[in-house]
């Protein structure tokens, strides 16, 4: 409130009143909160590649041999008792290469939703808008994840998601069970000439501080009606915090796809993967991962090659954190193919792919 505002209150004999519409206004002002995050990185990659572009199955750190902006945005979230929302707003390489697909007015919306609240005596809510993914353990935001560079587990299924979900958490948050209707997979908006709805759920069990679990599914075709194929996904993973210093996660990932419209055929894809974290100090970590990624029929990642993709992937990364906010993260990674179809700077191919990647990220 401005001195002449309390002066013109104070002369009206209206302070009191006027008071208490500041401390609302106040008080709605505290509902709002900013954030933001930013992470640059830098990649080699051994095979270097002449246009300094991962394989096409790397959507985040996927620029090569240049210091590149992996993600940046900044969000405002709105919380109350009933009504909660976020807006945010994002750039960078993650950007580009996961929003290509859509209209340019909407290339730049890292998230965007509302929800509702819809019941007084439990945690129950409906959430609408473009959300974040409720498949896997990693997200778009790098300092919240073990590992610098995401697994091909997090890559190839969906980091976002548009539609409603209902979701439910119970006292004591030891149980999270969510169902959503989607617009199809990693999308904001459908592919044209598709008029069906996706469908999906989570089911998180907490049982203790130590032990995460959670299921989750994706059913739909993302494909026009005249070539509708169902896709069937499940995606499962469990998080084990051993010790204040050392934490593990694995996870599994399974999918079908009718092999055409109308058919009781379907491809098949699949991969597990496993983490590994030790914190040696609050300032220092170390993280090993192991994984491997069966896709033969080129649903998710196409080769043309005749045993299609069947990668293992190894990387061992290191955290410093420089600052409570501010992060420094190395990682030196290798994917191994049992087909040639990594492309190199000659224009040959190699069945193996090592890169080293260093990144600082702040997060406010």
């Amino acid at each position: 409130m401005t001195k002449k505002l309390i002066i013109a209150a104070f002369l009206t004999g209206s302070l009191g009143s006027l008071s208490a519409q500041a401390v609302t206004e106040s008080d709605s002002v505290k509902k709002i909160t900013l954030s933001g995050y930013a992470e640059v990185y830098y990649q080699f990659d051994a095979n270097r590649p002449l246009n300094n572009t991962r394989p096409g199955f790397v959507y985040s750190h996927n620029r090569n041999n240049e210091v590149s902006l992996n993600l940046a945005y900044l969000k405002a979230n709105y919380s109350t008792e009933k009504v909660r929302a976020n807006v945010a707003i994002g750039l960078g390489s993650y950007m580009s290469a996961n929003y290509s697909a859509e209209p340019d007015v909407l290339k730049n919306i890292y998230e965007g939703y509302i929800g509702l609240k819809i019941s007084k005596k439990h945690d129950l809510w409906i959430d609408a808008g473009i959300l974040p993914s409720h498949l896997g353990f990693e997200s778009a935001t790098g300092k919240d994840n073990w590992t610098l560079t995401r697994s091909m587990f997090a890559e190839n299924s969906p980091y976002f998601e548009t539609g409603a979900k209902i979701s439910y958490t119970s006292p004591g948050g030891k149980w999270f069970v969510s169902g959503l209707v989607l617009n199809g997979w990693q999308r904001i908006q459908k592919v044209d000439g598709n008029s069906t709805p996706a469908f999906g759920h989570q089911l998180t069990y907490k049982p203790n501080a130590k032990l995460t679990l959670n299921s989750g599914s994706f059913i739909g075709n993302d494909k026009p009606d005249s070539t509708r194929q169902m896709r069937y996904f499940h995606n499962l993973y469990a998080i084990y915090q051993l010790s204040d210093k050392v934490g593990l996660t694995a996870g599994f990932d399974i999918g079908a796809e009718q092999t055409e419209k109308g058919s009781s055929s379907y491809n098949t894809w699949y991969t597990p993967v496993l983490v590994a974290k030790y914190t040696s100090t609050d300032k220092f970590s170390i993280t090993a991962r192991g994984e491997y990624y069966q896709d033969k029929a080129g649903v998710i990642i196409a080769t043309g090659t005749s045993n299609g993709f069947k990668t293992f992937g190894y990387s061992l990364n290191t955290d410093y954190a420089i600052l409570p906010n501010l992060v420094w993260r190395t990682e030196i990674k290798n994917l191994a193919s049992k087909d040639a179809i990594f492309v190199k700077h000659d224009g040959n191919f190699n069945s193996n792919s090592f890169s080293a990647t260093t990144a600082l990220a702040v997060s406010f």
